[in-house]
C-alpha cells in the first residue's frame, strides 16, 4: 500500500550534497577509452554461453529544438533526412553484434529513449522494428517501452510503435505553465499532452509514465503544486520527476538560465511533490519514481524483486542489457561498455564491420560486491546482511564493518534504523537514498568530477 509521506525539509538541508544517481556502478566517471577490443570480444562470448535474459536499449538520438534544460546525447536538427542513415547503421551494429548472441536468449525488456523516438516517422518505426524482430527474439510478456515527445506525435507514430509490441509509453510534459515552457524552449500546450495521453490509452498500452521536472526558471511552490495537480487528472500510471540537474560547465544551453528557484524553492517543490503524490494513491519507489500501488514496479519492490540500471528502475532482473546507437550502454556482469558519443566516430566504427565501442568499465570481484550492494539497498530499501552474505559470497557484515560504523549520524537522523541482522531505511531515508549508497562507493573520495545534488 502506498503511505503518505511528510517531508523534513531540515533533513533535507543538511544530507543535500553532490553525488551519483547510481544508475550503474561503478559510475561512468571510472569509464576508461583505454581496453583491448579482444578482451571485451571475450567477455562478450563468455556472457553468452548461457541462454540468460536479454534487455535491448536503442538510443534514437535526434530532435528538432533543443530543450534547454536537456542532459541527454541529442542530435538537433530539422533536416529529417538524416535519420535513414542512422537506422542503416543501426541495422548494420545489430547484423555484428547478433551472430554473437545465443540464440537460444530471450528478450525481456527493450526501450527506445533519445532523443526524441518519434522524430522518426511512421515507416521509419515499422522499417526498425521488424529489422529487430528479424535479428532477435522475443518473450511472450516482454516489457516494451518507449519515450515519446507529445508535440511532434500523431497516432500513425502510436500505431507504428504499437504494431512493433511496444506495451509503455514515456511521455515528457515537464510544466504546464507557458512561462517556464517558453523559457526552457518547449512550448506544449496541454491539450497536446492530453491528445498524445489519449492516442497511447486508446492504442491499449499497459503503462503510461508522465515525466516532470522541478527547479526550472519562473517555477514557483505554487506553480509546480499546479503542474502536478493538472498531471494528476490524468492518473498514469507511473511519474518520473527529476530535480533539475545544473550542470553548464556539461550543457552550454544551460548557461541561458539567468535566474533559477532558490534552494528553499526547490525544496518545497520537492516536500509538495512527495506529499501530493504520496497522498494521491502513488507509492514512493525512490530517486524520482512514483507508481501507483498496483503497478509492477510497486509490487516487485514490495517483493524484493526491484531492479536498477541505466533505465533507470526496472521490474526484470537477471538481464544483461545490449546497447545499439551512438552513445549508448551495454551491460553484463563482466563489464559497461559504451558506444561512440558523435555520429561521425559511430559511423566510422560500424562501417569498419566492428562494435562501436569507445569506453568500458571492467568489473573487480570489489566493484561486483559493492554495485550489488548498492543495488539492493536503492531498490528494497534495506540491507538485510544475511541474505547479501549468502548471494555474495562473503562475510557481510566483516567486509562492509567501516561502512556499516559510519552510519551513526544518519541512524541518529532517522534515516535509517539497524539491528544485528541489517539496515532499513525509514519513509525520511527514502528521500536521501544516494546519500546512504554512497557510503559504499569506493571512488567516490578520489573523484574530483562534479555530480548533480541529491536533491
Amino acid at each position: 500500500m502506498s503511505t503518505n509521506l511528510s517531508v523534513n525539509l531540515d533533513l533535507i538541508r543538511k544530507y543535500n550534497v553532490a553525488g551519483p544517481r547510481y544508475t550503474s556502478y561503478p559510475t561512468a566517471l571510472q569509464f576508461t577509452e583505454e581496453f583491448d577490443r579482444k578482451d571485451i570480444e571475450t567477455q562478450i562470448d563468455e556472457n553468452n554461453k548461457e541462454a540468460t535474459p536479454l534487455s535491448l536499449y536503442f538510443h534514437l538520438p535526434f530532435c528538432e529544438t533543443l530543450c534547454w534544460f536537456c542532459g541527454c546525447t541529442t542530435v538537433i536538427s530539422s533536416d529529417h533526412s538524416r535519420t535513414d542513415p542512422y537506422l542503416d547503421h543501426l541495422e548494420k551494429e545489430m547484423q555484428i553484434t547478433s551472430p554473437l548472441i545465443n540464440k537460444e536468449r530471450e528478450v525481456i525488456q527493450m526501450h527506445f529513449g533519445g532523443g526524441s523516438p518519434n522524430y522518426l516517422s511512421p515507416a521509419q518505426i515499422r522499417r526498425l522494428g521488424k529489422n529487430i524482430h528479424e535479428n532477435f527474439h522475443f518473450a511472450p510478456d516482454a516489457e516494451l517501452s518507449v519515450e515519446l515527445d507529445p508535440r511532434r506525435l500523431t497516432k500513425d507514430h502510436i500505431d507504428a510503435f504499437n504494431e512493433m509490441g511496444i506495451n509503455r509509453a514515456s511521455i515528457g510534459i515537464q510544466d504546464f505553465n507557458p512561462k517556464v515552457q517558453e523559457a526552457v524552449n518547449r512550448i506544449q500546450p496541454k491539450e497536446v499532452s492530453d491528445q498524445a495521453i489519449a492516442w497511447i490509452r486508446e492504442a491499449g498500452y499497459q503503462s503510461l509514465n508522465i515525466d516532470l521536472i522541478y527547479g526550472l526558471p519562473y517555477q514557483t511552490a505554487e506553480s509546480f503544486q499546479e503542474t502536478l495537480n493538472l498531471a494528476l487528472e490524468s492518473k498514469p500510471d507511473r511519474f518520473a520527476i527529476f530535480s533539475y540537474a545544473h550542470v553548464p560547465w556539461m550543457k552550454p544551453a544551460q548557461k541561458l538560465f539567468k535566474v533559477l528557484p532558490d534552494p528553499e524553492t526547490k525544496l518545497e517543490m520537492l516536500k509538495r511533490t512527495i506529499e501530493t503524490l504520496t497522498s494521491n494513491g502513488y507509492t514512493y519507489i525512490g530517486m524520482d519514481h512514483f507508481a501507483r500501488e498496483d503497478d509492477e514496479l510497486a509490487i516487485a519492490q514490495r517483493k524484493k524483486t526491484l531492479q536498477r540500471n541505466f533505465q533507470g528502475y526496472s521490474t526484470r532482473g537477471g538481464a544483461d542489457i545490449y546497447g545499439f546507437g551512438m552513445s549508448s550502454i551495454s551491460q553484463t556482469n563482466a563489464h559497461y561498455r559504451q558506444n561512440h558519443k558523435t555520429l561521425p566516430s559511430y559511423y566510422a566504427a560500424i562501417e569498419k564491420g566492428e562494435l562501436p565501442i569507445s569506453k568500458i568499465c571492467t568489473l573487480t570481484t570489489d566493484d561486483f560486491i559493492r554495485r550489488e550492494t548498492i543495488m539492493r539497498l536503492m531498490c528494497d530499501l534495506e540491507l538485510n546482511y544475511q541474505n547479501l552474505s549468502h548471494l555474495l559470497k562473503i562475510d557481510f557484515k566483516d567486509y562492509f564493518s567501516n561502512e556499516i560504523a559510519s552510519f551513526e549520524n544518519e541512524e541518529a537522523d532517522g534515516l535509517i534504523t539497524s539491528n544485528s541482522e541489517g539496515i532499513t531505511v525509514t519513509d525520511n531515508g527514502r528521500l536521501l537514498i544516494r546519500n546512504l549508497a554512497m557510503r559504499f562507493d569506493a571512488y567516490l573520495n578520489s573523484s574530483e568530477n562534479r555530480f548533480s545534488r541529491t536533491i
